[in-house]
């Protein structure tokens, strides 16, 4: 829970930041500079005011990802299958995507991924096919904590190789002609659904 703690810490004070950038760039075109400057300051509030509204939205993922953390422990895995390109397996929106061992039967693997862009633009530079080796290597391993059969949280390895870092939320989209499969295609039991349902999420049956 600590690094979800240093995470809430980090966007809410992006919040604070937002905000109070608003209000000090609306003040310096009042105050300072006067309506003539307005065109050149006016697209800075705006965007002041699109990421503090933003803001809002990546704070309420990360209460979220408290709920999968409180359920699901830490675990780290080394060479990890990813990429950003689209697979036609996903149902919906992807900005990206992770394989992970399928808990019931671990020769099968399972696509979760970043169903929303906020934020993963530092995961999407290290995963991109032309990314120098160095960048590559910070995500050569990576802390999943989760079921890709329902929903996960993960995490970059800081640079001692010890605690998470860079936490995201990453959901299971995987479907078959449109439709979203039954969680009990993959295997999971009745004990499996309830501790996703204790994380938040609500799976569909077969």
């Amino acid at each position: 829970m600590r690094a979800w703690r240093k995470q809430l810490v980090v966007n809410v004070a992006a919040l604070v930041a937002w905000i109070a950038s608003w209000f000090a760039l609306l003040a310096v075109l009042s105050v300072f500079l006067g309506p003539v400057y307005a065109i050149v300051v006016v697209p800075f509030l705006i965007y002041s005011f699109y990421r503090a509204f933003l803001q809002l939205f990546i704070i309420s993922a990360v209460f979220r990802m408290r709920r999968v953390l409180r359920v699901y422990p830490w675990q780290l895995s080394h060479d990890v299958r990813h990429g950003l390109n689209e697979r036609t397996d996903v149902v919906g929106r992807q900005f990206g995507w992770f394989e992970f061992p399928n808990p019931a039967r671990p020769e099968e693997s399972l696509a979760v991924v970043f169903g929303r862009h906020w934020g993963v633009g530092w995961w999407s530079r290290r995963m991109a096919p032309r990314a120098a080796a160095e960048l590559k290597a910070q995500i050569g391993e990576v802390w999943f904590a989760g079921d890709p059969r329902f929903v996960g949280v993960l995490a970059a390895p800081a640079s001692n190789g010890s605690a998470p870092r860079r936490l995201r939320f990453l959901h299971q989209q995987t479907g078959a002609a449109g439709e979203f499969r039954g969680v009990a295609d993959w295997g999971a039991t009745d004990e499996d659904i309830e501790r996703g349902r204790r994380a938040g999420v609500v799976p569909v049956r077969s």
